[in-house]
């Protein structure tokens, strides 16, 4: 008794079986009964006490060994049990009860084994979970003028990680924009990721020129890969009302205005970070209720049957509604739905929506113009 108050011993915690040692010991069991059942009902000259070692095995590849252990045990009682019912304790008997308890024993180490191996795998997913959030940091849902959603699709159901990226700033320049494709995937491609993040993250705050900012990242790139490894790139900047994009090799943002899905194809092509691309500048001008999606080459490349997911076609449908994020949401689920949920590549997706300013510029100035006349 504690201050008036009677006080009861703490009930041992009992942790409710995991789905996959239910369905163990469900399949278990299940394949126990038929043996007795098949053992009581055949009473001729045919024994079937061997085929009770397969329980606990069957068990072990589900469940936890602490329940492969109470399936072998109740296994090994009820072949002593069968092999006693209308029959003489043979030296067959005794060596297939036996057969019971040494398969029980190797199930339990088969069952602890895989265990061990599972929750390593849970682990290095976790860890690869927290790497790829310490590079893609949350998005919005406003930055600037704009509301900002982002997403990461993965193509393994192990691990969310690949070398995939995103970012949003709110600059002295205006909102300024990076997706981007690192070559490969694994830990090398989050590195380089980073890498190339953490580079822009510095710069997008400092150079006024879209292009001087595709420089430093090249040679931030150029410093960290070898001669084969490259990173496809878009970057986007929105400065009061005024749209202006540099493209790295990298798919080319589409623009959704008005039901229109518009392609905003680069001025001439240009090589991706890593083979010192020399960018021209797209610049658009952007209306109150305008979308812009950027996304990676997974979702150009996602197909099923050998034909590609129809993005321009759909992107009004699924991404000119509701909030960014409800968009991105559609585009998911549509999107996996195509490929019968078997992704080949990791894919990166960013959504904006401009709303207009009350205060736009008559005569605003890309900062691409800027920079030119700073130098």
């Amino acid at each position: 008794m504690l201050f008036g108050v009677h006080t009861h011993p703490a009930r041992p915690f009992r942790r409710p079986l995991s789905p996959g040692s239910r369905a163990g010991l469900g399949a278990a069991l299940a394949l126990l009964a038929v043996i007795c059942a098949i053992e009581l009902l055949d009473r001729g000259t045919t024994s079937y006490l061997g085929l009770v070692v397969a329980v606990p095995f069957l068990a072990a590849a589900f469940a936890t060994w602490r329940v492969v252990l109470g399936v072998g045990l109740l296994a090994t009682v009820t072949g002593v049990a069968l092999a006693l019912t209308g029959r003489m304790l043979t030296t067959d008997v005794v060596v297939n009860v036996l057969g019971i308890a040494l398969a029980t024993a190797l199930a339990v180490g088969v069952s602890l084994v895989r265990q061990r191996q599972a929750e390593q795998i849970d682990e290095l997913s976790k860890l690869a979970s927290v790497a790829q959030q310490a590079v893609l940091r949350p998005l919005g849902p406003q930055v600037g003028a704009l509301a900002v959603a982002g997403h990461y699709i993965s193509s393994t159901a192990a691990a969310d990680i690949g070398g995939d990226l995103y970012e949003v700033l709110d600059t002295p320049y205006g909102v300024r924009m990076i997706i981007g494709d690192v070559r490969g995937k694994g830990l090398d491609a989050v590195r380089l990721a980073s890498i190339v993040l953490g580079s822009y993250r510095h710069v997008a705050y400092e150079r006024a020129d879209l292009r001087t900012i595709v420089t430093d990242l090249d040679r931030a790139v150029a410093r960290s890969v070898g001669d084969e490894d490259f990173v496809t790139a878009a970057l986007v900047e929105e400065r009061g009302g005024t749209l202006t994009i540099v493209n790295c090799g990298h798919p080319a943002p589409l623009l959704l205005r008005r039901g229109a899905v518009i392609p905003l194809e680069p001025p001439a092509p240009a090589p991706p970070l890593g083979f010192m691309p020399v960018v021209q500048p797209r610049v658009e001008r952007l209306e109150p209720g305008d979308r812009l999606l950027l996304f990676t080459d997974g979702l150009g490349e996602a197909r099923r049957d050998g034909e590609f997911f129809p993005t321009a076609d759909r992107a009004w449908r699924l991404l000119g509604h509701g909030t960014v994020a409800d968009g991105l949401a559609s585009l998911e689920t549509a999107l996996v739905e195509w490929v019968r949920g078997r992704l080949e590549d990791d894919i990166a997706l960013v959504l904006m929506e401009y709303a207009g300013t009350g205060q736009v510029p008559s005569t605003a100035v890309p900062s691409w113009e800027l920079g030119a006349a700073e130098n």
